[in-house]
């Protein structure tokens, strides 16, 4: 196997679809078969682009493709992702998993049951920025996020809880070993019948708290994380790819002191980083760092946020 190439194909090329088709074309181990979407003439483009085939669905690709990008709107992740998964083709699925805990646990399932690997899409776990943030960080005590930006009108067929803000829920939840214990959540719909704008805080047992802010209703874009811990204090932009510690040190008269250090970690592209790691993992038949498993925790507290909003209610468990 290591020496063939993988076969891949993309199920959906719009905005973000057409960015992994491109990642895949230029790897060298990788031969990019298809790309499918609803749209036939946007599929024949972007075939046109990279040099493979352009189809309106999926059933022509089965048994010819190893494994695939879902890149289609949430409501359609679930079919879309039953069916390759009962072919055995190992999937990207791109984030939110799915729209329910019960297509999100069907999905798990099948993926064991048939041996196809289930990667879930939270790609800003593999943004330089919090692979860095990673080798410092030991015991975050307080968050607060930043994900806001001006109207697009993608992804509105979700709330912005699903839409932007689980990258922080998923990245928070990977870095706090311990149990939430409250939630507290306010949101609004200001340009769609969807939440666009919301407010969450979070509590964990061990008194970790986090403040995540989402809005895809602002005019400036902002993407950034700061985390307080008992000696330090770390600022990291994800679009930037950049961190600043401030450091808590003790001087040789033994005044604390405040030492501010840089860390400009190697920039890359962060999909090209995830679509990497998931091939990598076809071929060693390894789990997904993102596993379906991962996915479901984020989609799970998400899908909280969401409820209690919705009900009208200021916290929840």
């Amino acid at each position: 196997m290591q020496s063939e190439k993988l076969k891949v194909a993309v199920i959906g090329v719009g905005s973000l679809g057409q960015h992994h088709a491109r990642v895949y074309a230029e790897m060298e181990d990788v031969a990019l078969v298809g790309v499918v979407d609803q749209d036939l003439n946007r599929a024949k483009e972007i075939a046109a682009k990279y040099d493979c085939e352009a189809y309106h669905e999926i059933d022509p690709l089965f048994g010819h493709i190893d494994a695939a990008s879902v890149v289609v709107p949430t409501l359609y992740h679930h079919p879309v992702s039953k069916r390759l998964l009962e072919q055995g083709v190992h999937l990207l699925l791109e984030k939110p998993m799915t729209t329910t805990l019960a297509e999100a646990d069907e999905l798990i399932a099948l993926s064991e049951q048939s041996g196809a690997l289930l990667q879930i899409g939270h790609i800003e776990q593999f943004n330089a920025g919090v692979r860095a943030l990673k080798k410092h960080l030991s015991q975050p005590r307080f968050f607060e996020c930043h994900r806001i930006g001006p109207f697009v009108g993608r992804g509105t067929d979700v709330h912005v809880i699903l839409d932007l803000m689980i990258h922080d829920l998923d990245i928070i939840l990977s870095l706090v070993p311990s149990e939430l214990s409250e939630i507290r959540a306010v949101g609004t719909s200001v340009l769609t019948p969807q939440i666009d704008i919301a407010n969450v805080r979070l509590a964990f047992e061990n008194g970790c708290v986090a403040n995540i802010t989402a809005s895809r209703v602002s005019q400036e874009k902002l993407r950034k994380i700061r985390i307080f811990q008992s000696d330090a204090y770390f600022s990291l932009d994800y679009m930037a790819q950049a961190m600043v510690i401030y450091r808590r040190e003790i001087q040789a008269d033994g005044t604390p002191t405040i030492k501010v250090e840089k860390i400009a970690a190697e920039k890359e592209e962060s999909l090209k980083a995830e679509l990497a790691a998931f091939i990598q993992s076809v071929r060693t038949q390894s789990t997904p760092q993102i596993s379906g498993r991962e996915g479901r925790r984020a989609l799970d507290l998400a899908l909280r946020i969401v409820d209690l909003i919705k009900n009208g209610q200021a916290t929840g468990p």
